[in-house]
């Protein structure tokens, strides 16, 4: 049986891929930075483990727990909305600390077993804000759009080894935490000067044409995770396919 290592299972989009694989008979290591139980019913292919992608030594020890890992998914991360001139750089760099380097992190602690066993498969999930520029995301945007590059360049390097390196590009998905998974509340990041210029946006936000769901996502990445043709990019949700086919 093949293990998946999936990050941020405590909701959304780690949630529902971990279901996915576990309902298609994975061995599922289900991690997040404080272990629920009570999220999944009970399997004896699941394995609940602690995990901060942005601490060395948790890391190591989730590795170390999980054995053997045929896929990684780098799905933890944090979401900002607001006004870039309003965001703290000491909350920009906790963004980048999680969607950026705690990519990086877990990235490189999978990479020996894999090279070695010259198998495997990266699936790093950013965001459609990386298809096409989105308002009040700057720093959100980067933090992704640095993932981008990180893993098309890798998957050249990897490839070498027969190890492979995906990206899944959801769209928005109004069922998610994403406002949510951040101490700093959005209306804290909107100055009133800003206020005329978001009130369409956040109007629009309240009010999408196309979204994502949380099963699109753990389709893209099971749909990733099994890709033999060299594809790098899955767009997830019809509002990501959109902007795929645009940009």
């Amino acid at each position: 049986m093949k293990t998946v290592l999936i990050t941020g299972c405590s909701s959304g989009y780690g949630l529902e891929v971990a279901r996915h694989f576990l309902a298609n008979e994975w061995n599922v290591v289900a991690t997040m930075r404080t272990p629920r139980q009570d999220l999944f019913s009970q399997e004896p292919n699941l394995h609940i483990l602690p995990l901060d992608v942005t601490d060395e030594g948790s890391i190591a020890d989730a590795i170390e727990a999980a054995g053997p890992i045929d896929a990684l998914v780098n799905n933890a991360g944090i979401g900002v909305v607001g006004a870039f001139e309003a965001t703290p750089m000491s909350h920009i760099r906790k963004i980048f600390d999680t969607n950026t380097f705690g990519v990086m992190a877990m990235t490189q602690a999978v990479i020996p077993q894999m090279r070695e066993r010259r198998a495997g498969v990266i699936v790093n999930v950013t965001s459609s804000v990386t298809l096409a520029p989105m308002p009040l995301a700057a720093a959100y945007t980067a933090s992704k759009q640095a993932v981008e590059g990180f893993t098309g360049s890798l998957a050249h390097e990897l490839g070498h080894f027969d190890v492979r390196v995906k990206l899944v590009e959801p769209g928005y998905a109004p069922t998610t935490r994403f406002a949510q998974n951040t101490p700093i509340l959005v209306e804290n990041l909107i100055p009133e000067s800003y206020a005329d210029f978001a009130a369409p946006i956040f109007a629009q936000f309240a009010r999408p044409a196309l979204t994502t769901r949380e099963s699109d996502v753990a389709e893209a990445v099971w749909n990733a995770v099994n890709d033999r043709s060299g594809t790098l990019r899955f767009p997830a949700g019809m509002d990501a396919q959109a902007l795929a086919r645009t940009n």
